[in-house]
């Protein structure tokens, strides 16, 4: 029996890519996007907690400098 013959690589790759931007096209149009004041508030929402957790962060570090120095000043 003689063996079908494979496509070349060039026309089964070209098909795999134009598959891929087909269903790629077809889950954007399920995709539901933010409104741009659902876009603000959120942004908005992640400042304030980067803020926040910088404050925060700030605080402990400003706290256990000023521990360091206390008890080096005690050792010293």
């Amino acid at each position: 029996m003689a063996e079908a013959k494979k496509e070349n690589w060039f026309k089964r790759t070209w098909g795999k890519v134009c598959k891929y931007f087909r269903e790629l096209k077809s889950e954007l149009k399920k995709v539901v996007w933010p409104t741009p004041q659902q876009v603000l508030k959120n942004a908005a929402i992640v400042v304030a907690c980067v803020v926040c957790v910088g404050v925060f962060i700030w605080l402990f570090d400003f706290v256990a400098q000023v521990g360091i120095d206390a008890l080096i000043g005690v050792f010293h």
